[in-house]
């Protein structure tokens, strides 16, 4: 297979005209050796954390499948730690949709001054761009459409889909009296039609999540969410 995108988290090879093959790593963002899902670098590696989050993408990813809502996920190998997905196209390089249901991270770097850690954001969206060397700037739904990088309609669509398929992972996680605070989505359009879909992963590694006000590090979320 041809190696076409190395990754932080994943390496990509070419399938066929429709589908790729992503290669899950042990690798998980972050800095100086502490975990970030908002981070531009990886900052650790952690044994089996490629593994467990192919099992945690399948699990999501089947699952909205099931509940008819888009993805590209079309099957998985746990034992390679390989997922084969359907090719996406890519808005502008690359964007990245946090929602966030507590104020944690980066919202608290940036707005601090009028809000408290913790405090409840209601599902608020917000869309970056994948730019390492600019820290993944905010970009708003103007800017997007003025930049030819995706249409008001298409603005809604996925910031419609990113609520409903964090609700989704939201209730899964409260079953086991965890609470999601954020999580970090991404989408592509796929098909001829080009629809918009969730692509690349759901994973511990991309979420935070706190029980009883502390919070579980990504290894333990992983096994705690498939126990």
């Amino acid at each position: 297979m041809k190696l076409i995108y190395e990754g932080k988290t994943k390496d990509v090879y070419e399938l066929d005209s429709d589908k790729v093959l992503l290669k899950f790593k042990d690798d998980v963002t972050g800095n100086d050796g502490v975990f970030d899902p908002g981070a531009n670098t990886v900052g650790l590696s952690i044994e089996g954390m490629g593994n467990l989050g192919l099992r945690l993408t399948k699990f999501f990813f089947e699952k909205l499948n099931d509940m008819d809502i888009p993805t590209h996920y079309v099957d998985s190998d746990l034992d390679n730690q390989n997922m084969t997905v359907l090719k996406a196209k890519p808005f502008g390089k690359g964007v990245e949709v946090i929602c966030r249901y507590k104020a944690v991270g980066s919202f608290i770097r940036r707005y601090g001054m009028y809000i408290e850690e913790g405090q409840e954001l209601d599902a608020y969206v917000e869309i970056t761009l994948k730019d390492d060397e600019r820290n993944d700037p905010l970009i708003t739904d103007e800017a997007l459409e003025m930049l030819n990088i995706m249409t008001k309609k298409e603005y809604e669509i996925l910031t419609s889909l990113t609520r409903k398929i964090s609700k989704v992972i939201k209730d899964e996680l409260s079953k086991k009296d965890l609470e999601l605070y954020d999580i970090k989505l991404e989408f592509g359009r796929v098909g001829n039609d080009n629809h918009i879909a969730l692509i690349d992963e759901i994973s511990a590694g991309n979420m935070r999540v706190y029980r009883d006000g502390k919070y579980i590090e990504p290894f333990e979320l992983g096994k705690i969410i498939l126990s």
